[in-house]
């Protein structure tokens, strides 16, 4: 479906990214607490633009409304857009917490709107070339995954957003960490059983840096993930163990390093595996082939397969990790 009308809400670096992957949809107007970053947006791209994004949202034109703000503005955003009758792909995590997320669905559930949430990362080659190779058996019954993501902060981050438990609602935990849980549910199924810590070991904020996790599913699956923001070097791994075999996802392109799946098929024999490795550079297609199935949820009236309850899968498994230990960011 091309030739609705967008909006964004939300200017920095991700509603720039959004911006330039609409797959045929047209920006209708950009909203910015910083109206030079609308401007800017809008002039790159096309549409109005403006700092009120309300009115943006009510615009006659619009017909999906994304959402790139900060942490503590994508609940509310994406509620009002939802009132309004507009469809919104709304950036992970979504929501601060369990219960904002809960008062977006109940109104998503009157209004009969799609909300489909930013988890772009199921669009990359390598993670959708393992979801075919796991869908046609090739490496049998899933048992475990191992995901490690993690960057290294830079100057002064500590003082950023991010750091401020009332704009972020919590730290690398819900930042980086939310793309591990719902990866790891994507393959394995939802957890029943949830484990684990987060601190902070070297910035000096109210937030985590580092989060280590063992989820389990009922049949016993296990996920054991660990993001971190004192990584360093960017750093993504994904390996996914079946009982024929093993996948193993490796960079993101850009400071991530080289996208590549690498199938290490297990022989009859057993001992060293059957190897079959594929890169994947070039530019990163993830927002567009995101953004285009979206199109298609709207047209078909479907509901996305990343949508609320993804995401509130992820942040209840954030929520009990930060309950475990010390954090009261649930608390609002």
């Amino acid at each position: 479906m091309t030739g609705l009308g967008v909006a964004i809400v939300g200017c920095g670096v991700i509603g720039r990214k959004r911006a330039a992957a609409l797959a045929g949809a047209r920006l209708a107007v950009s909203a910015d607490l910083l109206r030079e970053r609308a401007e800017r947006l809008s002039q790159d791209a096309g549409g109005a633009s403006g700092v009120d994004w309300r009115a943006a949202v009510d615009r006659a034109d619009v017909d999906i409304v994304v959402v790139a703000t900060t942490n503590d503005s994508l609940a509310e955003v994406t509620r009002f857009a939802v009132e309004a009758g507009k469809h919104v792909l709304v950036e992970k995590p979504a929501a601060r917490s369990v219960a904002e997320l809960d008062a977006i669905h109940e109104v998503a559930a009157r209004s009969g709107r799609l909300v489909r949430v930013g988890f772009n990362l199921r669009y990359h080659p390598a993670l959708r070339k393992a979801r075919e190779l796991i869908d046609a058996g090739e490496i049998g019954d899933l048992m475990f995954v191992r995901g490690r993501y993690g960057h290294g902060g830079r100057l002064g981050y500590e003082k950023e957003w991010r750091a401020d438990p009332a704009r972020s609602g919590g730290g690398e935990l819900l930042d980086q960490g939310v793309h591990l849980i719902d990866l790891s549910r994507w393959f394995l199924g939802d957890f029943t059983s949830v484990e684990g810590f987060a601190h902070a070991f070297f910035w000096r904020m109210r937030v985590d840096d580092n989060a280590f996790l063992t989820l389990r599913t009922a049949r016993g699956q296990t996920a054991f993930l660990h993001a971190s923001c004192t990584e360093w070097k960017n750093l993504f791994s994904l390996e996914i163990y079946g009982r024929d075999g093993k996948l193993h996802v490796n960079g993101l392109g850009g400071s991530y390093g080289v996208e590549t799946l690498v199938h290490y098929r297990m022989l009859p024999q057993m001992g060293p595996p059957e190897t079959t490795t594929w890169e994947f550079p070039g530019e990163d297609r993830s927002w567009e082939l995101e953004f285009r199935e979206f199109l298609e949820d709207v047209a078909l009236e479907r509901e996305p397969a990343a949508g609320l309850p993804a995401a509130r899968a992820a942040l209840a498994v954030v929520q009990a990790i930060y309950a475990r230990s010390g954090y009261d960011f649930a608390r609002r």
